[in-house]
C-alpha cells in the first residue's frame, strides 16, 4: 500500500465529515491502494465514520481514552499499512490527486514532503521553514517516522513538527515542500484559547532551541524566542499565557536532552543554507547592491544575515532599491507575498529568499 491518510479529531464530527467527504471525492483510480485512519482523541461523542468512503477508500477508527493531541498520530502510524503517512487535520484535505505522483517519484533521501496549504480565503497557511513542515499537510515516510518514535507527546501541540524535523535531519534525510501537493485547510478557529496557544508556543519553541541549537548560538536563540512570543502575547492580549509558558520553560529547560545539530544541519534547519544558496546567486545575477526587505516574518533574521554576508545594503522602499526581498522563510507567507508583489507590476525585481519547487522532480534537480 502506497499511503495512509492519518486524521486526528476531537469533538468536531461535522468538520471530520467534511474532510472525509473531500477525500471521498478524489479519483480512486489515481490514488491506488490506500486507507484512511481516523484517531479520536477522547471526544465526548465518538465519531462514527463510514467503513468506506464514496470512492471506496476503507476507513478505520482508533479510539484514544485520553486526548493525546498531536501525538495521537503515533498510534495511527503504528496501525497504518501505507509506506507514506499523509498527515491531515480534521479540517484539512487534499485538493487533488497530484500528491500521488510526488510520492512515487520521491528519492529515498527525501523523508517528508510538505504541502502547499491553502486557506479558504485564498491565502496560505503560516508556519514551517524550508526543511520544517506543517502538521496539517505533510507526507512522511512511515518507516522513518516509527524509527524516530513519531511526535514527542510532551509538546501536546505546537512546534512538535520542528522537533521531529530536527530529528529527521539528523538521520541524513531531507525535507522538501512541493507546490504540486495541494491541501485545503478550512482552519476552524472556534474555541481557540490564545493564552493556551501562547503558553505552548513559548515553551515548546524554546524546548526545540534547547535541544538542537549548537552551543555557541543556543543562549542568543532562546532570548530571541522569548522576545518574539512576548511581543506576540502583548499583541494578542495573552500575556498570562506567555507568563505561564515562560515559568514552565524555566522549570523544564534543564530536563531537555541536548542533541545539538552540527553547524551544517542547523543552517539547513533554520533555513540559512537555503537562503544563502538561492538568494546570494540571484543577487549576483542581477548585480544588486541595495535592497528593501519587505513582508518580514518567520526567521527574517536569516535573510538579514545573508544580505549582510553578501555586502548588500538594506534600504527603505522609498530609496529606490535595486530589488525587493521577501523577509520571511515560511513557505506559505513567502509565496503569498511574492504573488501579491508580482501583481503590483512594479519594475523593481521581487526576490524570494529560497526556492519552493513546483514538484519533487524540480526539487531534486534544484538540489543537485
Amino acid at each position: 500500500m502506497l499511503f495512509s491518510f492519518i486524521i486526528p479529531t476531537h469533538n468536531r464530527q461535522e468538520e471530520l465529515a467534511l474532510t472525509l467527504s473531500a477525500i471521498g471525492r478524489l479519483d480512486a483510480a489515481k490514488l491506488g491502494e490506500c486507507e484512511v485512519i481516523v484517531v479520536d482523541n477522547a471526544s465526548r461523542f465518538h465519531p462514527t465514520p463510514p467503513s468506506k468512503l464514496a470512492n471506496g477508500i476503507p476507513v478505520r477508527t482508533l479510539i484514544r481514552l485520553e486526548n493525546e493531541a498531536a501525538a495521537s498520530r503515533n498510534a495511527a502510524a503504528r496501525e497504518a499499512r501505507g509506506a507514506w503517512l499523509i498527515m491531515l487535520d480534521d479540517d484539512s484535505a487534499p485538493l487533488d490527486e497530484h500528491f500521488v505522483t510526488e510520492l512515487l517519484t520521491a528519492p529515498r533521501e527525501i523523508a517528508a514532503i510538505g504541502a502547499d496549504i491553502r486557506l479558504t480565503d485564498g491565502s496560505r497557511e503560516h508556519g514551517g521553514l524550508p526543511e520544517v513542515f506543517t502538521g496539517c499537510g505533510v507526507a512522511i515516510r512511515r518507516d522513518l517516522f516509527l524509527k524516530l518514535g513519531g511526535y514527542d507527546p510532551t509538546f501536546i501541540y505546537y512546534a512538535e513538527e520542528y522537533d521531529l524535523a530536527a530529528r529527521i535531519l539528523q538521520t541524513g534525510h531531507q525535507i522538501i515542500h512541493s507546490r504540486a501537493f495541494r491541501i485545503e485547510h478550512r482552519k476552524v478557529t472556534s474555541g481557540r484559547d490564545m493564552n493556551q496557544i501562547i503558553r505552548l508556543l513559548t515553551r515548546n519553541n524554546a524546548w526545540v532551541i534547547q535541544r538542537y541549537a549548537p552551543d555557541d548560538v543556543r543562549h542568543e536563540a532562546l532570548i530571541e524566542i522569548l522576545a518574539r512570543y512576548s511581543e506576540i502575547a502583548e499583541k494578542e492580549n495573552a500575556l498570562d499565557g506567555y507568563r505561564i509558558g515562560r515559568e514552565e520553560l524555566i522549570d523544564t529547560l534543564p530536563n531537555q536532552t541536548r542533541t545539538p545539530l552540527n553547524r551544517t544541519l542547523y543552517e539547513r534547519f533554520t533555513g540559512l543554507a537555503h537562503t544563502r544558496d538561492h538568494l546570494t546567486g540571484r543577487l549576483a545575477e542581477l548585480g544588486t547592491r541595495r535592497v528593501a526587505l519587505v513582508d518580514p516574518g518567520k526567521n527574517a533574521w536569516v535573510v538579514r544575515a545573508v544580505l549582510d554576508e553578501a555586502g548588500i545594503a538594506i534600504v527603505s522602499t522609498t530609496d529606490n532599491p535595486d530589488a525587493l526581498v521577501i523577509g520571511t522563510l515560511s513557505p506559505g507567507p513567502m509565496l503569498d507575498a511574492w504573488e501579491r508583489r508580482q501583481g503590483e507590476h512594479t519594475a523593481t525585481p521581487v526576490l524570494t529568499p529560497w526556492l519552493l519547487p513546483d514538484s519533487v522532480r524540480t526539487a531534486c534537480w534544484a538540489a543537485a
